[in-house]
């Protein structure tokens, strides 16, 4: 009895901690829509804006590209004998597809050691940091998400030795996300001022 008593009480605890988990957008490719209905990622994306000077818009893109929005995305499976669900080819997790080793420098980085990959906040705030990174170190303008997106998929190291060169599918995922953050920009531009005002009693 005492053990169905726990497994039954494991299994709400988990149930709820899945209905906290937020779903994505009905509307991803309407960043009007988007904060409409999740007015705390817009706050989020404008403190990162503030602070590392990244475009809301731009921020939104690679979201979208790299997770559609999804807070626990992973990279598929590899197949092995083109059936057998195998390996993930990396460690990318959540939102922005940050890999361990990428979000523990950030971690060490920012001091934000707490911060979490599953965090629409916390990812945007690694993409922010990372755009900082990439130019310091490759000169590339934050208002760029062509060029961002190609450092934040190779490396800022590959970047600059130019491996994206010989990835034509990657050069034209990169010309996607291009086209989205002008969009996104676009959208915004026309209805940023209805958008809902951070106070400080909102949570």
């Amino acid at each position: 009895m005492l053990k169905k008593t726990i497994s039954f009480c494991l299994l709400t605890i988990i149930i709820s901690l899945a209905g906290c988990a937020t779903s994505p957008p009905k509307n991803v490719d309407n960043l009007c829509s988007v904060f409409q209905q999740y007015p705390k990622w817009y706050w989020a994306t404008q403190d990162v804006q503030k602070q590392w000077g990244v475009p809301i818009s731009v921020q939104m893109a690679i979201i979208h590209q790299e997770s559609h929005f999804g807070s626990s995305a992973k990279p598929p499976h590899q197949e092995l004998l083109g059936f057998i669900p195998w390996f993930r080819p990396t460690s990318a997790y959540g939102y922005s597809q940050a890999t361990d080793e990428s979000w523990q420098t950030y971690q060490r980085s920012t001091g934000h050691t707490s911060a979490d990959r599953d965090s629409f906040s916390d990812a945007v705030d690694f993409i922010g940091w990372y755009a900082e990174q990439a130019h310091k170190r490759a000169g590339i303008s934050k208002g760029d998400p062509y060029k961002l997106y190609l450092a934040y998929h190779e490396g800022i190291g590959g970047y600059m030795k130019g491996t994206y060169r010989h990835k034509q599918w990657l050069i034209d995922v990169a010309h996607k996300v291009d086209r989205r953050a002008w969009s996104y920009h676009a959208q915004l531009s026309r209805c940023q001022k209805s958008l809902p005002v951070h106070h400080w009693w909102d949570f």
